[in-house]
């Protein structure tokens, strides 16, 4: 096992990282060591195998199983698990974004520490940020409360992700960065983690596609994970977020698939206004930003255009004025006739340009 500490903001204490095959056996060992006992395991209902797995390891350290997170972090699935969770000391999530969001929409009406155990590459366990959907429009906010205490990297929990959403996981991911890198409060810190965190995947994402069960691979994705959640922990969101926010929120589509098609084509948008910020990932790319990270999203067999994961073409103009409404900063300006013509070309799958 690999373990360190990581923590940017003084008014929080550092979250412990740890990196391992088999970490998932150790989470008793987490619990007593931060003299907790009673913990509420969360999953999806497509993971409860897990979460029992949990329960039964944990044996008296487990207070219930709660397996109903859900996409987009729903306010009503909050609220039913928080009755689930009275009496209990602690959070334990194992899984990806759904239910690490659930894990972190408890903790912040509780502040009940988390344990998170992530399988997919994600990142949400590295921030302070919660994305919840509430009345069919999807929020985010930034709170000291909601981030993870501990982080367990464990590879054999990824080594069974199949293929697809391998791909689209770690899309996902290297969205945070590529973003990052044009945010408003960017810093020399956030730079190098971003552009750590998108070689990692560039070099990665092939590899673990090509050989699934290299724990090696796994776990140096994992890794990759980490930068890319951590360094959205450190500066504000823009276009790419917002566009995926709408589009997950208001019109459920899965997430990471949303990050991944819409990668290439909000960073083409901002290529001009950002092209100092963005030059070092354009050359990883063979030059062309948007056009790089779609061939690269092609080589990997990533889902590329809207229309096939759900999305209409006839919500496409609803989808534009909702993404301009309340913008994110960027560093191009959000104009809906821009955001029109990049939703009709994501929908459609075409190469950015």
């Amino acid at each position: 096992m690999r373990a360190f500490y990581a923590g940017f903001d003084p008014l929080h204490p550092p979250v412990r990282i740890c990196l391992g095959a088999g970490l998932r056996h150790a989470v008793g060992e987490e619990l007593r060591r931060l003299g907790l006992s009673r913990a509420l395991v969360l999953t999806t209902p497509e993971q409860i195998s897990l979460g029992e797995m949990l329960l039964e390891a944990l044996g008296p350290l487990a207070h219930a199983l709660f397996s109903r997170a859900a996409m987009h972090t729903p306010l009503e699935v909050t609220e039913t698990a928080l009755s689930v969770a009275a009496g209990a000391d602690c959070l334990v999530a194992i899984g990806g974004g759904s239910t690490i969001g659930l894990a972190k929409a408890i903790a912040l009406r509780t502040d009940l520490p988390q344990i998170v155990l992530p399988t997919t590459y994600a990142g949400s366990e590295a921030t302070p940020v919660l994305g919840q959907t509430i009345a069919g429009v999807k929020e985010t906010l930034r709170s000291l409360k909601v981030q993870p205490e501990v982080v367990l990297y464990d590879p054999e929990l990824v080594v069974t992700l199949p293929a697809k959403l391998t791909v689209t996981s770690g899309l996902n991911a290297m969205a945070h960065a590529v973003e990052a890198l044009y945010a408003q409060d960017r810093n020399p810190l956030s730079d190098q983690l971003a552009l750590a965190g998108i070689r990692i995947f560039k070099d990665g994402l092939p590899r673990v596609f090509a050989e699934p069960g290299n724990l090696m691979t796994r776990e140096e994705t994992q890794f990759g994970s980490w930068l890319c959640g951590t360094v959205l922990a450190q500066v504000g969101m823009a276009l790419h977020h917002k566009l995926c926010h709408t589009l997950g929120g208001s019109f459920n589509l899965p997430h990471a698939e949303t990050h991944a098609i819409i990668l290439p084509h909000s960073a083409a948008y901002n290529a001009a206004a950002a092209a100092s910020a963005l030059a070092p990932v354009a050359e990883m790319f063979d030059g062309s930003i948007g056009g790089g990270l779609y061939d690269f999203a092609v080589t990997l067999g990533a889902p590329l255009a809207l229309k096939d994961i759900g999305l209409a073409e006839n919500d496409l103009d609803r989808a534009a004025d909702l993404a301009v409404e309340s913008p994110y900063w960027n560093p191009r300006p959000i104009e809906r006739a821009g955001i029109r013509e990049l939703l009709q070309q994501a929908w459609e799958g075409r190469r950015p340009e």
